[in-house]
């Protein structure tokens, strides 16, 4: 922690020595101003109070949606006030049917089918950067931090308030934004970036001051300015959230289950180190209030990415973003920085019952924030404890996660220069320095630029990494999916470190006009390697992407818009070996009734192409043959109290032997204005020719064996989200879970390179293999109850109920896949019960 304080200190004083800070005013932009207030302003929704008669109005809002440039339905007025401590915001939306505006609860950070005034302040006024408070009629808030000019981060949770009103002439909303909130630096005189949306739901009709315009890239850097914003004090303020949690959980004890009572403490903390650096730190935290993930049967070589839940490492995430093998084509959630690496699963498991499921982090600190020369900041470090199993076998060692991450803006943030650097540090010990690396780093820098009006962009990085560790560790990095060292005789067993390189350039355009378009190239050499604390699934790999897309964002008789993109790319290993090339096109269409048509359809493996990861698995690249892939959505209009969703994509590939189907179908229902539901069937068919099924060593030969898989796959998910009041909520989630497969047809690799499916493989000869070769049969369930009760502002309580059930057979069984739905629920449960309750003090 001193050494981030410290941290602080020196990129504070750096920065101040580098100007004034902020951007320059740009010429035609939309301006307002706020007014200081004598007294506090009471937050009730109406505009009685003395600064409303005396603020200036903003009126000159404009239709963005469907129609760019509009005139709007209906008029709409906006007033700014402030004093030392809040910003304020009235807003009036005026309508002639305030009968017609649905007042709909939901839970907060839920978007519903309402109206909606949402107020964007760029406090740093740098045209990056953001914040964003909404507010429906029912007065259910949402709030969100922008980064990068047009991403959104939805898990970033500030402490506000907000009162709305439906009278005779609309409806109103009335904000309070303290402004320890806010990012900025405090000067004589403050400009902000500012804007107003309303949203029309009953219309699907979306206005705003000033004009946001589809047509050009970026959110942020189309904000207009608040000006007359004078005499700010310094936002810094230190908030506390101490935690208290009693958790209950039962646990395996011999033959039978017993249950495991504990109660725990600690706290959140958030301090403005100094105006424009905040310091997030938590202690001893605990994160059972967040929904489990879902379940999956991965039978690929490659690891399944999950989303981070956690709150402590989703906000501010955007910040600490840097993508790997990332393009408009194919986008992956590969990146330098995995948030969830850090409190894992652990990565050693003995199978002895009541091991853990997951690391302890003792705690965890982040710096983050926006310096006067245009530098954003980020900093990151976390400490998680040694996991063993019952037995005292380590598990997980302890271990220390840093990440730093720094951008520097030039012409108003229309082009930037970025590094970042990761380190991982183990304590490793006799179980573990075997299996795991002892030090991970990444360094990596990266550029963007927009030219032209900015309407186009090129942008790279360039990436370094390097892992050290003992002999055998280092060898089962390299025998790892990611690189498959031995497929191509370049494995080292005395190696005691690996080193590898990324490389990315794109160029596109990215507003203007109609059209849109990316060309990229992307590289990553065999020796590569981010797991630690980042996300990779391919080392070795080089890939040439283009996009093209047209869009149309005016109504016409047939829809409200209309997308179309073709897209082409081409993939190599390092070396050169070609392992994809494919086309792709896709169109999606909003109708006049508000439904959505999605559709598209890829052709693959056009010309010769190899499979190098995932057939032999470390083995020959073996060839493959071309594929058809068609897929279809439809979304119904999100308006009415019913909403069906219908998904599908259909997969064909090797010569018509392999086949698969996904489809999904989801309903969602408003049973109440406070009560929503929903419901989503998920199956899949999936007929596999050349099922990856072993690798199996005789007599000093290798034999790659492969199998014939027909497999099945129904989930379940259930949903219902009860808002009692703006503040109390009750949330269910409940996912059963069923996938099974038979293998038959065992082959094994002959001839990879033949031009027939047939010559590539031949009958497998060992009987003890092939007379017998199984299946699978994997279930689980998982349920979610969850009362959230914000009893004050800033301060919860949880009131949680979790539920897991889970089993895995080596046959698929005779059970239809209704039979084992039901056996489900003859399994024992692992029933987690937790109250957890935070306290938010503000100095």
């Amino acid at each position: 922690m001193p050494a981030v304080v410290l941290l602080a200190i020196v990129l504070q004083s750096t920065a101040s020595s580098s100007g004034a800070g902020g951007a320059d005013p740009l010429p035609g932009a939309k301006r307002a101003s706020a007014v200081r207030a004598t007294s506090p302003v009471v937050i009730d929704g109406r505009d009685d109070d003395a600064v409303w008669r005396v603020a200036p109005a903003i009126t000159q809002f404009r239709e963005f949606q469907p129609k760019e440039d509009g005139d709007p339905r209906y008029a709409t007025e906006a007033k700014v006030a402030y004093d030392d401590r809040n910003l304020y915001v009235f807003i009036r939306a005026f309508d002639p049917h305030p009968d017609s505006i649905l007042k709909l609860l939901a839970r907060r950070d839920v978007r519903a089918a309402t109206d909606q005034l949402k107020i964007m302040i760029d406090s740093y006024h740098d045209r990056r950067s953001g914040f964003e408070f909404a507010v429906n009629p029912a007065g259910v808030k949402r709030d969100y931090a922008m980064y990068n000019d047009a991403q959104e981060d939805d898990a970033w949770d500030a402490v506000w308030d907000a009162a709305t009103l439906v009278d005779s002439l609309g409806w109103t909303a009335e904000f309070r934004i303290p402004l320890s909130q806010l990012r900025y630096v405090p000067r004589a005189t403050n400009t902000f970036g500012f804007a107003v949306w309303r949203d029309i739901q009953r219309y699907s009709e979306r206005v705003s001051w000033p004009l946001y315009r589809n047509s050009q890239a970026g959110i942020s850097s189309q904000l207009g300015e608040l000006t007359g914003l004078d005499g700010l004090p310094s936002p810094r303020r230190p908030e506390v959230a101490p935690y208290v949690v009693t958790k209950n959980v039962s646990v395996a004890s011999g033959g039978a289950f017993d249950r495991s009572q504990k109660v725990t403490g600690g706290a959140d903390l958030k301090y403005g180190l100094t105006p424009s650096l905040t310091l997030d730190a938590t202690v001893n935290p605990d994160f059972g209030q967040v929904e489990a993930d879902p379940a999956v049967l991965n039978l690929t070589a490659f690891e399944t990415f999950f989303q981070e839940r956690r709150p402590f490492f989703v906000q501010g995430a955007g910040i600490f973003r840097f993508n790997v093998n990332c393009s408009q084509v194919n986008c992956n959630g590969e990146g330098l920085f995995y948030s969830r690496r850090i409190g894992r699963a652990p990565q050693l498991d003995y199978g002895e019952p009541g091991s853990p499921t997951a690391t302890t982090i003792y705690g965890a600190a982040k710096l983050t924030g926006r310096l006067p020369g245009g530098q954003t900041v980020g900093v990151l470090d976390a400490v998680t404890q040694s996991a063993a199993s019952p037995l005292g076998e380590t598990m997980e060692p302890t271990t220390n996660y840093a990440a730093v991450r720094t951008q520097q803006d030039f012409r108003n943030g229309e082009s930037g220069v970025g590094a970042m650097v990761t380190a991982v540090n183990r304590n490793l010990d006799r179980w573990t320095d075997t299996v795991l690396r002892r030090s991970a780093y990444v360094g990596a820098v990266d550029f963007r630029h927009r030219f032209l009006r900015g309407h186009y962009q090129i942008s790279g990085s360039l990436d370094l990494s390097r892992v050290a560790g003992t002999e055998q560790a280092i060898a089962r990095t390299q025998r790892d999916p990611v690189h498959f060292y031995q497929r191509t005789g370049s494995f080292d067993s005395t190696r005691t470190s690996l080193s590898g390189n990324a490389e990315e350039l794109l160029f596109g355009k990215v507003g203007g006009g109609i059209t849109r378009f990316e060309t990229s190239y992307l590289r990553r050499s065999q020796g590569f390697e981010a797991n630690d604390l980042g996300f990779l699934l391919q080392a070795d790999q080089q890939s040439w992407n283009t996009w093209f897309g047209l869009q149309a964002l005016h109504p016409s008789s047939i829809y409200q818009q209309a997308f179309w993109n073709f897209n082409w790319w081409q993939y190599w290993t390092a070396a050169g070996t070609p392992v994809e090339r494919a086309a792709n096109t896709n169109g999606h269409v909003m109708l006049k009734n508000r439904w959505w048509v999605h559709g598209g359809v890829t052709v693959g493996q056009l010309g010769t192409t190899f499979c190098d990861r995932n057939c032999s698995r470390g083995g020959p690249a073996v060839r493959v043959d071309p594929y058809v892939a068609p897929w279809l959505e439809v979304d119904g209009d999100g308006r009415p109290a019913f909403v069906p969703y219908i998904w599908f994509n259909y997969w064909r590939g090797d010569g018509g032997r392999s086949e698969r189907f996904n489809g999904n179908v989801q309903a969602t229902y408003r049973i109440a204005s406070q009560v929503n539901t929903s419901v989503i069937v998920s199956a899949t068919h999936n007929v596999n020719h050349i099922q990856w099924f072993g690798t199996f060593t005789k007599n000093d030969t290798t034999h790659y064996t492969f199998a014939h898989l027909a497999q099945k796959t129904v989930s379940l998910t259930g949903r219902v989200d009860y808002t009692l009041s703006t503040t109390l909520t009750l949330q269910l989630y409940a996912q059963p879970f069923v996938s099974k497969g038979t293998y038959s047809d065992i082959r094994e690799l002959d001839h990879p390179n033949a031009t027939a499916l047939d010559q590539r493989y031949k009958i497998y000869g060992d009987t003890s293999v092939t007379n017998h070769p199984g299946g699978f049969n994997s279930k689980a369930f998982n349920s979610t109850a969850v009362v959230r009760w914000e009893y004050r502002p800033g301060s919860t309580l949880f009131v949680v109920w979790t539920q897991g059930r889970g089993d895995d057979a080596s046959a698929m069984g005779p059970r239809s896949l209704t039979g084992d739905f039901q056996d489900l629920f003859g399994l024992h449960p692992k029933n987690t019960f937790l109250v957890k309750a935070s306290y938010w003090i503000n100095w």
